[in-house]
């Protein structure tokens, strides 16, 4: 498959080296009925208040699973694995900490005319959000074939048009994912294969998760 280098860069971000797994003070949460003011604060919605008690969620359950929170060779192996199988460009073991960090990560060869993506990304940005929030795995093999989709960050800085992911779920707790993207689409009729590495992938870094087998 011929791929066309994209020339557009994400902008630097910090190394996950440097990066520390916020304590539990740091999201603990009240949930407050809509449009409560806390003193001192702005307004909380129910949606909001929501939102932010699920991540405390996730904080907790990362704590209490022991998911290393920076890089490991594992990981970027198992994110090797799955772009290689997948046939795509970009592969990432993705916690959803203060940022979406990808404590396992396939970048493309320095060499190759493509962007290197950095370690960290806006938690709010790509598809691993939806895939955090549905708590299912989402198959696009044309990201502009859904008009829900076609519109993302990701797109526009790194001309991204096929994304295959996967929620890393633990007593019904999603903590991040796993996912490919790519720059090229894929054919609709391979969407379940892809797919299923995708899960396969998934799997494997859950019982490592929780084996606390991730062989760093």
């Amino acid at each position: 498959m011929t791929h066309t280098p994209h020339p557009t860069a994400l902008s630097p971000q910090p190394d996950p080296a440097t990066r520390l797994l916020p304590s539990r003070t740091d999201y603990d949460v009240i949930v407050l009925p809509s449009g409560v003011v806390r003193p001192g604060h702005d307004t909380v919605s129910g949606e909001q208040a929501h939102a932010l008690a699920e991540q405390a969620q996730r904080i907790e359950m990362i704590h209490h699973l022991d998911i290393p929170t920076q890089a490991t060779r594992y990981f970027d192996h198992l994110a090797t694995d799955m772009a290689h199988r997948t046939g795509f460009l970009y592969g990432m073991v993705n916690l959803f900490l203060e940022e979406q960090t990808f404590i396992g990560l396939h970048n493309p060869p320095a060499d190759s005319g493509y962007l290197t993506v950095d370690r960290t990304m806006n938690r709010d940005h790509g598809w691993c959000p939806e895939v955090v929030d549905r708590k299912k795995a989402l198959p696009l093999h044309n990201v502009h074939a859904y008009h829900r989709f076609s519109s993302n960050y990701v797109v526009d800085a790194v001309g991204i048009q096929s994304y295959f992911g996967a929620p890393l779920i633990h007593d019904g707790i999603a903590v991040g994912t796993v996912c490919v993207i790519d720059p090229d689409p894929r054919p609709l009729d391979d969407a379940l294969r892809l797919r299923d590495i995708v899960l396969n992938i998934r799997d494997t870094a859950m019982q490592a998760i929780t084996t606390r087998d991730t062989r760093q």
